[in-house]
């Protein structure tokens, strides 16, 4: 079976047992709050508790409850950055907000945070690993909500960051739920401390280079695949890896074009077609790859000690996030 076939089977014993949990009066307030859910996404931070935990020959069925918390998780944290970021559509369908209005997201994404919590207590795990559970993903809440703020003041400010700043930030923004959901399936498993740091590592590695690629994406992707126009992340000024990498080794009429088109909403679609292909000429995708791959190195050593098809599926994970087409 192939990575997304594995995938979308994953999903779909996942959707169920969220669909079961997000019930609930007022109706609205759980039909804003499983929007996003029922409307797409490929349930990669489940699959990663899941596959966690059996690598550890824990049950799938003790897993469950961490992987429904972390997706909600996700989502509560999607609903909210849409408000933030004024989205109008996500998944191809409209964002919370702006289906059901804006008290009623906000209201969504708490519902989502809290029950998060909820479904974690109401397991039947032990009271020791409940209480990690609980902890851990508390944790990851704080430091997504950093590394948010962390993102929105890079976006604000003139300067340009360094590699360094932006690793730290998307360590936070992004990698912190990578992480918290590869800890917390090897803590449905097991309670050697060990274990638990060996896949929460790969879980943060993983993590960053989901994003470096993902960042990559957003400035080269193909309409089709990615439904944002071409160099949509350089049009809005976002200070992702690639773009701040084109800045500084740009030179000439290469920065000048480039330059242009960073931050200014109003470019024409032949100047940002323009300003990515300088990009591309830079050599940008193979060295923001090459970036990726560090990491993902990183995470398949944290898994040297282990074996077995959950160690063969979460490596192949791997390649599946830091391979994506542009």
């Amino acid at each position: 079976m192939n990575k997304t076939k594995q995938m979308e089977q994953n999903a779909k014993t996942v959707n169920k047992y969220l669909n079961s949990k997000l019930k609930g009066n007022p109706k609205k307030l759980y039909d804003a709050a499983g929007h996003l859910i029922v409307n797409g996404g490929k349930r990669l931070r489940p699959y990663m508790v899941i596959r966690s935990c059996q690598i550890l020959k824990g049950k799938v069925s003790n897993a469950m409850p961490a992987a429904s918390a972390v997706e909600m998780v996700h989502n509560f944290s999607l609903v909210h950055d849409d408000i933030m970021d004024n989205d109008e559509m996500r998944h191809g369908v409209p964002t919370v907000h702006k289906k059901f209005g804006m008290p009623i997201a906000i209201l969504a994404g708490d519902v989502l945070f809290s029950k998060a919590f909820q479904i974690i207590v109401d397991s039947k795990l032990s009271p020791i690993a409940t209480t990690q559970l609980v902890s851990r993903l508390a944790k990851a809440c704080v430091d997504i909500c950093e590394g948010q703020l962390l993102d929105v003041k890079m976006a604000e400010e003139q300067k340009i960051p360094s590699q360094a700043e932006y690793i730290t930030m998307i360590g936070k923004k992004t990698a912190a739920l990578f992480d918290v959901s590869c800890a917390m399936g090897a803590i449905c498993a097991t309670n050697k401390a060990k274990d638990i740091t060996n896949l929460s590592s790969f879980g943060r590695n993983l993590g960053i280079a989901f994003q470096i690629t993902d960042d990559l994406i957003g400035v080269m992707g193909d309409p089709k695949i990615t439904k944002k126009p071409v160099g949509n992340d350089l049009r809005e000024g976002k200070k992702s890896l690639p773009i701040l990498m084109a800045i500084k080794l740009a030179k000439g009429n290469d920065k000048k074009i480039i330059l242009k088109a960073f931050g200014n909403s109003k470019i024409s679609r032949k100047d940002l077609t323009k300003a990515v292909n300088a990009i591309r000429s830079l050599g940008i995708e193979e060295n923001v790859r090459s970036q990726a791959l560090k990491y993902a190195e990183k995470a398949e050593k944290s898994l040297g000690n282990y074996s077995g098809s959950a160690k063969t599926e979460l490596i192949s994970l791997l390649d599946f996030v830091v391979k994506r087409s542009v």
